[in-house]
């Protein structure tokens, strides 16, 4: 079974041929950085007309690469939330001219969801339940997954996603837009002392020991506080500890998550997951508490894409789930399918 994923949701548009859910066959990524870096953020305006201009041009390149005509395919995955709401308009019209010319069925999504299917690219059974650890520039959550088309929210942020709060802080920093690269390639440098203290405070230290909640505003704050009063200190040491600070939340969450559910089968994903540190804290977390943890070893994968979205197609359309010409996109998650 062979499905095209589309994916405009924010700022990059790329388009994903993948056979049978879980090969491969062409992957195509417009990034739209350089055009949204002047502004440190990103431009609704500026991100929709990008994907106008650069859909069809991909579409034919996957087409090419895969050796396939339209008529091939046997569905049409396309990211319908969540998302700016020009952008995800721009993908769905294409899904529906596919649709309205050759009867391909289209399965109109959630690339929340997306992120977690795009790990049987790499070989991970789909064995279900399992949590869903989700880290991006819009999102910082964790998902009780029963199975794909259903995602049930253990914990979400609370104001800033961790993405958005690495932009804020390498602003703050006059590092390059995004934040995430030149932030760990910083902290990577850094070489803390035997004794040392952490600079930044634990992150949501009252919150109920029952709760799952992410929140990153006041970390922003806490860094801007720190280069203020002491100066002296290097732009790695911040990275160091603002890094520590964040990923300790995540840990911390993850571990709650685990015992609130039972659930020791874990799926991360999003951009945030490109950052090796993270990576290798949680696989070591993970192995310390017998649990099964993965996250994409490919950092494409990290990126909002169009192979998970035909990825997760795969599995939604083989349960049935599908949609007329008239479906809508929503600038809000939809957890529920099936």
């Amino acid at each position: 079974m062979i499905g095209l994923g589309i994916e405009t949701s924010c700022d990059e548009t790329s388009l994903g041929i993948v056979k049978d859910g879980k090969e491969l066959l062409s992957l195509k990524i417009f990034s739209q950085i350089d055009l949204h870096k002047p502004f440190r953020g990103i431009v609704p305006e500026i991100a929709s007309r990008a994907h106008l201009e650069k859909i069809n041009p991909l579409l034919s390149e996957v087409l090419e690469e895969s050796g396939l005509k339209l008529s091939d395919l046997d569905y049409v995955a396309v990211t319908r939330s969540p998302g700016l709401t020009g952008s995800l308009m721009i993908g769905a019209q294409l899904a529906r001219s596919i649709h309205a010319v050759y009867g391909t069925p289209i399965i109109p999504l959630c690339h929340l969801q997306a992120h977690f299917a795009v790990l049987h690219l790499e070989g991970v059974e789909p064995v279900f339940p399992v949590l869903g650890l989700l880290l991006s520039g819009g999102n910082s959550a964790i998902y009780r997954i029963p199975h794909f088309g259903k995602m049930e929210v253990v914990g979400d942020t609370m104001d800033d996603a961790l993405g958005e709060a690495f932009d804020k802080v390498a602003g703050l920093l006059t590092l390059p837009y995004p934040g995430g690269p030149p932030i760990e390639k910083e902290a990577s440098k850094y070489v803390p002392g035997p004794k040392e203290k952490d600079l930044l405070p634990p992150l949501l230290r009252n919150l109920e020991q029952d709760r799952v909640a992410f929140s990153f505003s006041g970390l922003k704050t806490a860094v801007s506080h720190l280069i203020a009063k002491q100066p002296e200190l290097s732009t790695q040491a911040v990275c160091y500890h603002f890094q520590k600070s964040a990923f300790e939340l995540v840990e911390r969450n993850l571990k709650r998550a685990v015992s609130i559910t039972g659930i020791k089968r874990i799926l991360a994903g999003g951009g945030v997951l490109a950052n090796s540190t993270l990576r290798n804290r949680l696989s070591q977390f993970a192995e310390k508490n017998s649990l099964e943890f993965f996250s994409p070893q490919k950092k494409i994968y990290c990126t909002d894409n169009g192979a998970m979205v035909a990825a997760l197609g795969y599995y939604l359309f083989k349960q049935g789930y599908s949609k007329s010409l008239d479906f809508t996109v929503s600038p809000v998650r939809q957890e529920t399918y099936i």
